[in-house]
């Protein structure tokens, strides 16, 4: 299984050196882990994961871990020069859309400031060839369209995380116009994909983590906004659109540094109370009940476009919206009812069914 899951993406991650930031995050340990098994030598910069447990943990991998807040530009910069890294992902950030209105300025200072702290330590980095920067479908400016946003469309934002992903994805198209536009320049691309799901989140304020919270706790989980339409998909869809996009980058495929959305189909964007439904038929123990108290602002409507990446890259989701529910379910169970941790199997089985369908990345000719 190592040998098949290390050909994928044309093999351009076996042996080399991969710098995750963030990677202690729920994405991050996710790609760390994915990374891991295709041979990368992978090194991390983020902070000390915050929930017990968390997945990072959990997984106990072994990679050049490093504790640095990216809002430390000097630190940022020594600790990217010693890793010399080949391929980065961006992913370090405050990606909760309610803790941002607590702290607005520390989301500021993570999503813009350390974005340009990273990008800055890698635009004279000798040997580095591509850089994926991720944002988030939120850096759109949300009009509650009724069809998907697509990468031309304006960036914005109404809460302060919103609209720090757009400030970040400026950032990028700053550097990538300024900086990194010579022939010899590492490749940058963003990526923007929807809520993901999948196991291993214990991040506050997250549909699935909290439900998992209360089943522990053996009480309903308060819903804020059942009816809420969001872009839903299991955390490998998206990754796999990261690496997808990497490999092109590291390939110099120079038309691939630009922005991407990675979103699920047309049957993934479905409201709250269909995840918390087809979590309840995965798993009997599931409650849920529709919170009466104030909460800040937050959008009710939002889908990504991913035409883009289908058309040129060749990528598309490889789960239905039922089956990245029911896997994020089993995770959970699994962990809680035995103590084991699926992650890799999950990992082996999400790219044996893309392999089945014959999707580019895993080397298949549709």
């Amino acid at each position: 299984l190592e040998t098949m899951v290390s050909q994928l993406f044309n093999d351009v991650y076996r042996g080399r050196r991969v710098l995750v930031t963030g990677h202690t995050g729920f994405k991050g340990s996710w790609l760390a882990l994915w990374l891991q098994m295709m041979g990368a030598e992978v090194s991390g910069i983020a902070l000390e994961p915050e929930a017990t447990p968390n997945h990072w943990d959990l997984l106990g991998l072994t990679v050049d871990s490093h504790n640095v807040d990216i809002r430390d530009a000097e630190a940022t910069r020594r600790v990217v020069s010693d890793i010399q890294p080949e391929v980065v992902f961006h992913l370090a950030a405050q990606s909760l859309v309610r803790r941002s209105y607590h702290q607005p300025l520390a989301t500021w200072a993570t999503n813009v400031l350390g974005t340009a702290h990273v990008l800055d330590a890698c635009r004279q980095m000798a040997g580095l060839r591509a850089i994926v920067a991720v944002t988030t479908d939120k850096c759109y400016e949300n009009k509650e369209w009724e069809w998907g946003y697509r990468e031309i469309d304006a960036l914005g934002g109404h809460d302060p995380y919103s609209a720090s992903k757009a400030g970040s994805e400026l950032v990028a198209a700053s550097y990538r116009r300024s900086f990194l536009s010579a022939p010899d320049a590492p490749l940058l691309a963003t990526a923007r994909a929807g809520n993901v799901v999948g196991g291993g989140d214990w991040s506050a304020d997250r549909i699935m983590c909290d439900l998992v919270r209360a089943v522990k706790a053996g009480v309903p989980l308060e819903v804020r906004s059942p009816k809420s339409t969001r872009p839903w998909q299991h955390v490998l869809e998206c990754l796999s659109g990261y690496l997808l996009l990497g490999q092109h980058l590291f390939e110099g495929h120079r038309w691939a540094a630009e922005p991407w959305n990675f979103g699920p189909d047309r049957e993934g964007n479905r409201r709250v109370e269909d995840v918390l439904s087809v979590m309840l038929a995965q798993w009997p123990a599931v409650q849920w009940q529709v919170s009466s108290a104030q909460h800040p602002h937050e959008a009710t409507l939002l889908h990504l476009d991913s035409s883009k990446a289908r058309e040129k890259l060749g990528w598309r989701p490889v789960w239905s919206f039922d089956e990245a529910v029911g896997v994020t379910a089993a995770w959970y169970r699994s962990w809680l009812e035995d103590g084991k941790i699926v992650s890799r199997g999950q990992i082996d089985a999400y790219t044996n069914t893309a392999r089945a369908q014959r999707l580019l990345w895993t080397g298949g000719v549709p």
